[in-house]
């Protein structure tokens, strides 16, 4: 039997996902009925008046638990975590807000008996040797700390699937695309600042080099599979908390390429850097059928089409001094 989606906690509200999501889950479920948290970072004034935000932190129970019972929270999409990036240089962190704060959201959701957890994953939980073209099923090892976690955090997930009966669910984001707000200390943040720095300065310095494939998703998408997979009944889902999700892959020559065809005098240089290593331990794409099967996933965007709608989103930002 389906249970209903009242009242959700996001965690990491703050964040690229995280706040565009809570403002889209606002539109659907009402704005009061979707409760935003963060740890230090300010909301946006459309975030903060937009509905209910507070501060917590997801290693204290006590303080996710106050949100739980002063709000009769029923879903938590627990978008919390420290990024690839920050990660390499601070592992130890990495590990206690991932690894800590899921457990605690995963422990919560056990006691209160919730409706269901969201708890994304990612690319990162792949390493050397995967497939170009990554399958749902495969070895995963990954070379980064915030892998490391990722992959701990599915297998923790599905361990309270079985355990404990709880609905979780997880998805593997690829790289994501926005034009609201700036990513989060990720290795494919370059695919979000080589947009940003085309409308403002029309040149662009890559941390990778022009090799450099990736699977990506533009932020509509993202939304759109995370709520997709939200909402689906859960007796249609074999796997749990490692969804693969696709949309488009490409290097980053192919994408300043897409760029020149809307601004011809945008130039690009590479000064690879220590993300240069990590990006090239994840595949270049990946096989998505079990989320296709299972909750009916399906893209709506491709290189060209998200390139055209971010130039145009930019553009008219950078006109208004917003960029």
């Amino acid at each position: 039997m389906k249970k209903e989606i009242k009242k959700i906690l996001v965690t990491g509200s703050v964040g690229q996902i995280g706040s565009e999501l809570t403002l889209t889950l606002r539109k659907k479920y009402g704005a009061e009925n979707v409760i935003a948290t963060g740890r230090k970072t300010e909301p946006s004034k459309e975030l903060r008046e937009s509905g209910p935000f507070h501060f917590i932190n997801v290693n204290d129970p006590a303080s996710v638990e106050e949100m739980i019972k002063k709000y009769n929270i029923d879903t938590i999409i627990h978008m919390a975590a420290i990024l690839s990036g920050v990660g390499e240089k601070n592992p130890m962190l990495c590990w206690d807000v991932n690894m800590n704060g899921t457990i605690v959201i995963l422990n919560l959701a056990v006691q209160y008996e919730m409706a269901r957890v969201i708890i994304p994953s990612s690319i990162a939980v792949w390493g050397p040797g995967t497939p170009a073209k990554a399958p749902q099923e495969t070895a995963l090892k990954p070379t980064t700390m915030y892998g490391v976690t990722k992959v701990a955090g599915e297998l923790l997930a599905d361990y309270y699937v079985k355990k404990f009966g709880l609905d979780s669910r997880g998805l593997r984001y690829p790289g994501i695309i926005s034009s609201e707000t700036m990513p989060g200390g990720g290795t494919t943040d370059y695919a979000v600042a080589i947009y940003y720095e085309a409308v403002k300065n029309k040149h662009y310095t890559c941390f990778v080099n022009e090799q450099t494939k990736l699977p990506m998703m533009y932020m509509p998408d993202c939304l759109k599979s995370t709520m997709d997979l939200m909402e689906a009944p859960f007796e249609n889902l074999k796997h749990h908390n490692d969804f693969n999700v696709g949309s488009m892959s490409f290097d980053v020559k192919t994408l300043a390429d897409s760029i020149k065809k809307y601004i011809p005098e945008f130039t690009i240089n590479y000064e690879p850097d220590f993300r240069q290593a990590i990006a090239d331990s994840w595949p270049d794409d990946v096989e998505d059928t079990a989320a296709r099967e299972e909750w009916g996933w399906k893209p709506s965007y491709d290189l060209d089409s998200m390139t055209k709608d971010m130039l145009a989103n930019l553009t008219e930002k950078h006109k208004k001094g917003l960029i």
